[in-house]
């Protein structure tokens, strides 16, 4: 992961460098194939309320983001 992290601050620079990488299999995505970026955000703060996913592809993707989510501060 450090390592990973140090190839993209070296190609893009410290300020576009992000603190987490999170790997999932799939991203959440529309029936239309687009992501929902809201229910990404609201992953990264552990927000259980989505609010509204019936145009939602794979609800599966759902439990994965929230298990395999990033514990911030810990290494």
């Amino acid at each position: 992961m450090f390592v990973c992290l140090f190839s993209v601050r070296k190609r893009i620079g410290a300020i576009a460098t992000p603190e987490v990488i999170h790997v999932v299999s799939a991203l959440p995505k529309t029936r239309s194939g687009k992501i929902m970026r809201r229910l990404l955000k609201k992953v990264a703060v552990d927000e259980r309320e989505l609010g509204d996913v019936s145009t939602l592809a794979d609800d599966s993707i759902i439990e994965e983001l929230f298990t395999t989510r990033p514990i911030y501060g810990v290494c």
